[in-house]
């Protein structure tokens, strides 16, 4: 893979010029756009993952509508870190953990290295539980006959299929997801209320409120997502004029993926919360879905959660897997067969069985779900904040580093990330 772009003195292109081009290119060649969709959108879709429903389900029924306000603050914190993961990604044709390592060593490779894994496992080890609450809901059969052979299958997938395979496996599973839209319709929340909560903030500082806000950041801005569009980028290798082009795919993944957020929030908060039920089992989050299939909400929760399982699950093995490969500069790549790259594929399957074996520690699905979003919460600003650093060298992004304004804006959402988990770890330890 090359070391960072040798162009760092080519004077860099002012933001109106960058607009000119772009509005050009899509005059000339309309479809220019789509050509480079897929990555923002695949990483933003698997950033709605079994942890995020799970824990805007815990949310909803515990605050009702009040974190919505943050839900809807959360989608330009998100499309600022896919921007400049996407920057990243694309100019230093590697991904993050590459680029740590070669910018400023081993040691903090390893540092990095570290916080994504512990938030990846326990969170593929979430995901995996509940992909096979998912099916258990849509069986009746006890969900933890289903995690291994989902571990299987991924796997399988993984090793012997291709990337373009899984990008096309991960488009066509987007599609269920508009069931937490219809629930949301459907289940005649007063607008009125949930309009108030939304704009105008509003926040208590009790254990739902502050755990609640920590497990949403977590979950939605966790690594994974923003490691795997660097890696995407860096694998797929885009040309440096399309810079602008990718960023916007980003941004557009963050919103989908937000705006879905908002829906499941509502969703729960018009249901669950209205009735002060706190959520406690996957059964518990799927009547959130009965005003969309009254006796069949198990089954239409389940297929969403199945959706989401499926598209999170292979991106938290494969991310974990590569960034493995990166600190300890082995061959990696999906396209790669396994006699190719077999440190890889065994890495990939060592994350697999290490979360398979974390579903058997006794937690419920939802409960893993929620404890690990607060884990990704309380890890997540030592990745964001070596992102922002490499994303501002002029070193390793040359012309192409981002500006002052979106990196101010980076190290605001690390400031936010952070607050939130100081509050936390004060209410649990110290209050």
């Amino acid at each position: 893979m090359a070391q960072a772009t040798s162009s760092p003195q080519r004077p860099r292109m002012s933001r109106r010029r960058r607009m000119r081009l772009f509005l050009r290119v899509l005059r000339r060649k309309p479809l220019a756009f789509f050509s480079v969709l897929g990555p923002g959108i695949i990483s933003g879709a698997s950033d709605n993952d079994p942890t995020s429903v799970a824990s805007l389900a815990v949310i909803g029924s515990t605050t009702k509508y009040g974190l919505s306000w943050l839900v809807i603050l959360v989608i330009p914190m998100l499309i600022v870190v896919q921007s400049i993961s996407a920057a990243v990604g694309l100019v230093a044709r590697t991904g993050l953990e590459d680029a740590v390592r070669r910018r400023y060593g081993r040691l903090w490779a390893m540092v990095a290295l570290l916080c994504i894994l512990a938030v990846n496992l326990v969170t593929l080890a979430a995901d995996l539980e509940g992909g096979g609450a998912a099916l258990g809901l849509l069986t009746g059969a006890p969900y933890q006959w289903f995690v291994p052979p989902i571990a299987l299958i991924v796997g399988a997938i993984l090793i012997w299929g291709t990337y373009a395979s899984l990008q096309r496996i991960l488009r066509w599973a987007l599609l269920l997801f508009a069931t937490y839209i219809i629930a949301a319709l459907l289940a005649r929340p007063d607008w009125g209320d949930v309009l108030l909560h939304t704009i105008i903030p509003h926040f208590s500082f009790t254990t739902a409120y502050i755990s609640g806000a920590i497990a949403l950041l977590g979950t939605t801005l966790t690594s994974y997502a923003y490691v795997w569009e660097t890696i995407e980028e860096g694998a797929e290798r885009p040309p440096l004029r399309r810079l602008g082009l990718v960023q916007v795919d980003a941004g557009t993944g963050m919103v989908v993926s937000g705006m879905l957020f908002w829906f499941i929030t509502i969703a729960t908060g018009a249901t669950l919360g209205a009735q002060h039920h706190p959520v406690q089992t996957a059964q518990d989050a799927a009547r959130a879905l009965a005003p969309v299939a009254g006796p069949f909400a198990s089954i239409v929760f389940g297929l969403g959660l199945l959706a989401s399982a499926v598209l999170a699950v292979p991106i938290l093995a494969g991310t974990s897997a590569y960034v493995l490969a990166e600190a300890f500069g082995w061959r990696r790549s999906l396209d790669s067969s396994f006699a190719r790259a077999p440190r890889f594929y065994l890495a990939l399957s060592l994350c697999l069985a290490v979360g398979v074996g974390l579903t058997y520690l006794g937690l419920g699905p939802i409960q893993l779900l929620f404890l690990s979003s607060i884990l990704a919460g309380l890890a997540t600003p030592v990745t964001l904040i070596l992102m922002v650093l490499i994303a501002r060298d002029r070193s390793v992004m040359g012309a192409y580093r981002i500006g002052p304004r979106l990196s101010i804006a980076g190290f605001a959402v690390i400031g936010i990330v952070t607050l939130a988990s100081v509050l936390f770890l004060f209410q649990t330890f110290i209050h």
